[in-house]
């Protein structure tokens, strides 16, 4: 899977992403991972990347000419589009659910990275296909979030994540991941649960599904609406 990352300060990916699960994936050719500066594509003779906005107000807003010359940059010569998405607090809210949407659908992501008041919206219009928030707040850039796309999505194609099942952990199913338990088997006077030493998976299965639902119960009952009531 392709991603490129249409930013400001590409070296805050490398940074997070390098030397982690997802920096292995690419290091054995998983996942091809881009960090393209935007400001390496301005025309300007200082490089200059925004300007004040029209009808007054605070903030500067992103230009769209260094934004869609690095977009050109990346589709120049691609017979496919791919698919571009923005980091907005105006998107649909992320999910477990759409990133792996987004892992199976889609072989190339743009993503684009916005900073300031945001980016001009015709750019918006004429390159971006969806918009995407991590939660109902502001940050004052599109990086963390990016990053936090980056790191659910790519852990969803195949062999990112060598140890373990992704369709097992909180989300995956609607449910929030069944507690887990290692070495040793007691620790400050609190036991392993019998049920995981026994070696029964059929009842360890059914063991880690009460939990799950115990746990979504307990702390995420939105989760739950609209499941059937003898869950």
């Amino acid at each position: 899977m392709k991603i490129d990352v249409l930013t400001l300060f590409p070296d805050m990916f490398e940074a997070v992403l390098g030397d982690s699960v997802i920096g292995r994936a690419v290091e054995r050719g998983l996942l091809h991972l881009r960090y393209i500066n935007i400001r390496d594509f301005s025309e300007d003779k200082h490089k200059r990347v925004d300007d004040y906005p029209y009808g007054a107000g605070g903030g500067m807003v992103m230009a769209p000419q260094p934004i869609y010359n690095a977009w050109k940059y990346i589709t120049d010569g691609l017979s496919y589009r791919p698919h571009v998405i923005y980091m907005s607090p105006q998107g649909q809210v992320f999910s477990q659910a759409k990133a792996k949407s987004l892992a199976t659908d889609y072989d190339h992501l743009i993503l684009l990275c916005g900073h300031y008041e945001g980016v001009d919206e015709r750019i918006l219009e004429e390159i971006v296909d969806e918009e995407i928030s991590i939660g109902d707040y502001v940050l004052t850039g599109g990086e963390i979030p990016a990053m936090a796309i980056i790191d659910a999505v790519a852990r969803m194609v195949p062999g990112t994540v060598q140890h373990g099942n992704t369709e097992s952990e909180s989300h995956s199913d609607g449910l929030l991941e069944y507690p887990q338990y290692t070495r040793p088997p007691e620790f400050m006077g609190r036991k392993v649960p019998e049920i995981l030493l026994s070696g029964h998976q059929a009842k360890i299965a059914e063991w880690r599904r009460q939990k799950s639902l115990e746990r979504t119960r307990e702390k995420r009952p939105d989760l739950l609406k609209g499941r059937k009531e003898n869950e």
